[in-house]
């Protein structure tokens, strides 16, 4: 097994020399930061705010992967994704996680596997996603969608999620990097074992 290398050493932080808030609303904020550079210099950022969120990639009892196809208002198009969500305040990302599988699907799980998380927009934020693996998932009830989610369901073998992987038909990184960790089944480590 190769050395695992180690994270570059970390920077000192950048000093705030002052914060305005910009817009706030229930879903993402923006703030305009001024921070002292270390040649003394101040630099504008402009870092939205976004709650933590979860993804899930559902594994059903024969080891096929139920996706969900989700329509997209900003750029107005309908891709594959993986059941994913904000964390409500003072939620567990384990519990959000099995709460949007649920809503969106309608499925629940055995068990519930850590995967890496990550965040996906770090240059303009400290947005974070946590990132599960369920599995031997069963429809237990029906979705229970918000009015603006426009979803259909499909259930694909390994083989395919790696086919679409390949010709990059996942373009929705909530979805793209979460499926590459399981495919790869290093990063897997238990993080509960029996069902809420």
């Amino acid at each position: 097994m190769s050395r695992l290398p180690d994270n570059p050493p970390p920077f000192p932080p950048f000093a705030q020399h002052s914060t305005e808030r910009i817009y706030d609303s229930p879903w993402c904020s923006l703030r305009r930061d001024m921070v002292t550079l270390p040649s003394g210099n101040l630099q504008e950022y402009h870092v939205i705010e976004i709650g933590p969120a979860v993804t899930v990639v559902p594994v059903l009892p024969d080891g096929r992967v139920l996706l969900i196809g989700q329509y997209r208002y900003p750029h107005g198009k309908t891709h594959w994704e993986l059941p994913a969500g904000r964390l409500e305040d003072g939620e567990e990302p384990d519990i959000a996680a099995r709460r949007e599988l649920l809503e969106e699907t309608g499925y629940a799980p055995t068990n519930l596997l850590a995967l890496p998380g990550f965040y996906p927009t770090n240059g303009i934020s400290a947005h974070h996603a946590s990132a599960y693996v369920a599995t031997d998932c069963t429809r237990i009830q029906n979705p229970d969608r918000e009015e603006a989610e426009q979803i259909i369901e499909g259930i694909f073998t390994r083989d395919e999620i790696e086919a679409m992987l390949d010709a990059g038909l996942i373009q929705d990184a909530f979805a793209a990097l979460p499926l590459l960790y399981w495919l790869r089944g290093t990063h897997l480590k238990k993080s509960e074992s029996n069902p809420r």
